[in-house]
């Protein structure tokens, strides 16, 4: 429908220039058309040209002006398909999609063919996933152009994901025959792999194994073809012909271990043996392939086993494989394949040292190279740090270091012992050493920047980190950029253990921000890949979109984040930081107001300098893209001191509370997170959805037990709940707690559980919380350390000092079970005496060790050039 206030010639031919203009991004010249336009006064009030000079102001960063325009040009021309559209764009850009799609649906009532207002909606739609709409949309454009073949994909997607599948393959099949074939065509071939998906997810088995059948010799990716061939010929029990496909697999790779899992379900042993008889057959016909062996080792046993193993073992230390140990990790959860393990390797060791040869029978044969003997020590350290035997595994790891003290390997094992033994600091030097030797080696400076920020040292992992980030810009800022979400993660748990709220809150937010990023770029590929016909990977790509936020990066940051949250409603930085402050009674009035002058103006000052830095950076990125187009609104800036000092934690913990509840309800955590925050809103029914669904993913948490014990005291101590939801909450109560007492539910659940600190410590919690005057008893209860516990390690024994020290206020008993503790874990920095733990003000120390450090590896470094330095074997890479 032609616009109500029609342009002459002569300015008409202006608006399409300005049209021309806002498409190659010359919006300079566009607002300079526009006002052209604008200053004659008999066009001074158009609509659409308004609304196209406030278009090209949004995309030049003045938002609230093109609102105004847009807006004005609107109320001027309310029948202008342009002027809706525009005002689409608008809301788009600041991703308020729903208000977007109501902006499309007016443009339409006035243009109802306008084809790109209906792409821009269809894209709306499928990004919002409103998928009826969207295939309405997509019928929409099938119908005005048939012949475009985008067309036909879409509107069969849309069928598709709604799981018409009938629909979507007559559709496609419909396609299909208007299409020919072309040599060498992969768009076609994408096609026939998609038609097939959809025929696996509708359960037409037989008619999909036909489709692949009839089409395999139009299909480039045979590798695509053999393994769907051979799952449905086992789903349809044709087993003899997909034992022959799996064989086909194996041959092409034998190092596939899904393949081998594939191969037994179709062979189906009866027994060990011939289990054991399918993988000796294939690693005998590819005796260079691992996978068989190390497959086969995971149900050996007996005699095989130990065969297998040592086979294996002599192949990968021969080598000078550092994954040798990672790859033979699972065996660890067997105690007799343990025991093997190491008896094995003990027995190499020796018999190197003294024969240079893996077994004594071997005395005479072929000498093996000195670098195995390292190999063997390296694997006996990884060894026994699984094992959390730390002093055996720090001998053999610095028996390799001197063996070869050039190895970044080695240096990485021993950091990772300290780690596991609970010195940090140590481990820091160790990475710190290793990053030394090989400064061009990014994995392992990402990973000393790891422990550095596990260490509390945010400022030095930053500058490792620089190493390798964009020069002239922060680090932290590049890192941020490029959406480096185990180092912000890293960070904002450093932030925590520190105490500095801020700055783990922005961290989190940061990493949100990713999220919804990467949730925004879903616009690039929806009509990329219908033009391209990678079809299937777009489908993967929608369903992954879908669950995104259930990505551990995202749930640590989350529950971090509401952590924070919880800690700042129960105790907010004000009063937190009130001791922090200078006693003002005991100065003058006179040395008060000169004290709270002088603040003011430094917090000024700082606050100028704030805002002058921020100028200057926004002066740069318009320099530096004066003409490109925003891709969204600009988000504001996070000060960490704001975010500390919110006034609604508990509903922003709701917001990372959500995504969880939806995507990650299969965790306990999540529901014990909800917990915690609807305790503290005092919301009765929420807490107990809570507490349900944590009970119906494991009824025997210990921190289930505790959220119980608080709930029925809540329900038992509250006098104004509502006789309805008392009701209901007690009779639920009443089953969980499998209609007994508190005090005896507690005492039930102590003695189903006397063998392990966590749910010891979360008895004693629970006696103390129903009964204070039996803390005496609780502490005692909790801080037991008897060798019958089976999970006393460091993190369990540092929650029990934490319950000593900061809950119940404890120092000599946190003090006393510390010592205890030091007794058990020596290496444990947060259980070292007082008199000898390092202090905050000691932290400069660290650096100055990491510099002798670097500085002595210097030394040695200049003293093997000089020849000085002699290895006592060749160097091993």
């Amino acid at each position: 429908m032609p616009s109500s206030n029609p342009l002459p010639p002569k300015e008409n031919n202006l608006f399409k220039r300005i049209l021309k203009c806002y498409e190659q991004k010359q919006y300079k010249n566009g607002l300079k058309f526009a006002k052209q336009i604008l200053a004659n006064p008999k066009f001074a009030e158009h609509g659409e040209t308004l609304a196209m000079k406030g278009l090209i102001l949004n995309c030049v960063g003045r938002k609230e002006d093109a609102y105004d325009l847009v807006r004005r040009g609107l109320r001027n021309d309310l029948k202008s398909h342009v002027c809706w559209h525009v005002y689409g764009l608008l809301q788009r850009s600041d991703r308020k999609y729903d208000e977007a799609i109501k902006c499309y649906r007016n443009a339409l009532k006035w243009d109802k063919d306008n084809l790109q207002i209906l792409r821009d909606l269809s894209l709306l739609q499928i990004q919002m996933r409103d998928l009826e709409g969207y295939r309405d949309t997509r019928y929409q454009l099938l119908h005005l152009r048939p012949a475009q073949r985008a067309s036909w994909i879409g509107y069969a997607m849309s069928y598709h994901l709604l799981k018409d599948y009938d629909m979507a393959l007559k559709i496609l099949e419909e396609f299909r025959r208007t299409q020919q074939v072309k040599q060498y065509d992969y768009e076609t071939s994408e096609f026939f792999l998609y038609q097939n998906d959809v025929m696996r997810e509708a359960g037409m088995l037989e008619e999909s194994l036909k489709h692949l059948e009839k089409y395999e010799g139009e299909i480039f990716d045979h590798l695509s073809v053999l393994e769907t061939k051979a799952e449905l010929l086992i789903l349809l029990g044709r087993h003899d012909e997909a034992r022959l496909m799996f064989q086909t697999l194996v041959e092409r790779n034998p190092e596939n271990w899904s393949h081998y899992d594939g191969l037994e379900r179709t062979i189906r042993p009866a027994n060990e043996e011939e289990r054991l008889a399918i993988y000796f057959g294939i690693a005998e016909k590819y005796n260079r392939a691992a996978a068989p062996k190390r497959i086969a080792m995971n149900f050996a046993s007996g005699e095989p086993f130990v065969k297998l193993l040592d086979e294996y073992l002599r192949k990968m230390l021969r080598k000078g494989a550092p994954t040798a140990f990672v790859s033979v990790k699972g065996l660890y959860k067997d105690q007799e394949k343990v025991k093997t393990i190491e008896n094995m390797l003990l027995s190499f060791l020796q018999c190197l040292q003294v024969n240079a040869t893996f077994s004594e029978s071997e005395s005479n044969g072929e000498k093996e190279p000195p670098t195995v003997v390292l190999w063997t020590m390296f694997f006996l350290a990884q060894h026994y740090d699984q094992l959390r035997q730390t002093e055996k595994a720090l001998e053999y790891i610095d028996k390799a270091i001197d063996h070869t003290p050039t190895l970044i390997e080695l240096f990485t094992v021993k950091a990772k012992i300290f780690k596991h033994a609970g010195d940090i600091t140590k481990a820091v030097e160790c990475l710190d050493e290793a990053q030394s030797l090989d400064t061009a080696d990014r994995f392992i400076n990402c990973k000393c920047a790891k422990y550095m920020l596990r260490a509390n040292m945010v400022q030095q992992a930053e500058e490792m980190c620089a190493k390798f980030t964009r020069e002239g810009v922060p680090a932290m800022e590049n890192l941020n950029e490029m959406q480096c979400m185990w180092f912000q993660t890293e960070c904002a748990l450093s932030f925590q253990r520190q105490g500095k709220f801020g700055e783990a809150l922005k961290k989190c937010l940061e990493i949100d921000r990713h999220f919804v990023e990467i949730v925004e770029d879903q616009f690039d590929f929806h009509t990329y890949c219908m033009r391209k016909m990678t079809l299937r990977s777009y489908v993967s790509l929608l369903r992954l979109e879908d669950k995104l936020r259930n990505h551990q990066f995202y749930f640590t940051c989350a529950r971090l984040a509401i952590e924070v949250y919880l800690r700042l409603h129960d105790k907010p930085l004000e009063d937190a930081d009130a001791t922090e402050q200078i006693d003002s009674e005991n100065l003058s009035p006179k040395e008060l107001k000169k004290l709270r002058s002088k603040q003011r103006r430094a917090q000024k000052k700082a606050q100028q300098r704030e805002e002058e830095k921020q100028k200057l950076e926004d002066k740069k990125q318009a320099k530096k893209q004066p003409d490109a187009e925003l891709d969204g609104p600009k988000e504001e800036e996070l000060v960490a001191d704001k975010l500390a000092r919110i006034d609604d934690p508990l509903e922003q913990a709701v917001y990372f509370l959500k995504p969880l509840q939806s995507l990650a309800n299969n965790r306990i955590e999540t529901h014990l997170l909800a917990f915690e925050i609807y305790y503290r809103k005092n919301k009765l029914l929420l807490m107990l959805q809570s507490v349900k669904r944590a009970h119906s993913i494991d009824p025997s948490h210990p921190r289930l037990h505790e959220c119980l014990i608080r709930i029925h005291k809540k329900v038992e101590t509250s006098n104004n709940i509502a006789e309805s939801v008392q009701k209901v909450v007690s009779q639920e109560l009443h089953r969980l707690l499998e209609g007994k007492s508190a005090v005896q539910f507690n005492s039930d659940f102590i003695a189903a559980h006397p063998n392990s600190i966590q749910y010891r410590t979360s008895g004693a919690r629970m006696s103390a919380f129903i009964d204070p005057s039996k803390l005496e008893e609780a502490m005692s209860l909790a801080t037991c350390l008897d060798d019958n516990l089976i999970d006393r390690s460091i993190p369990n024994c540092t929650q029990v000092h934490h319950l000593l020290a900061d809950e119940y206020k404890q120092a000599d008993a946190a003090l006393e079970y510390s010592k205890k503790c030091h007794k058990l874990f020596p290496y444990a920095q947060v259980f070292t005496p007082p008199q000898t733990a390092p202090s905050p003000a000691t932290q400069p120390k660290v650096d100055n060790d990491i510099n002798s450090v670097a500085s002595s590896k210097k030394e040695m470094k200049q003293q093997m050039n000089d020849g000085t330095l002699c290895n006592n074997t060749e160097k091993a890479s």
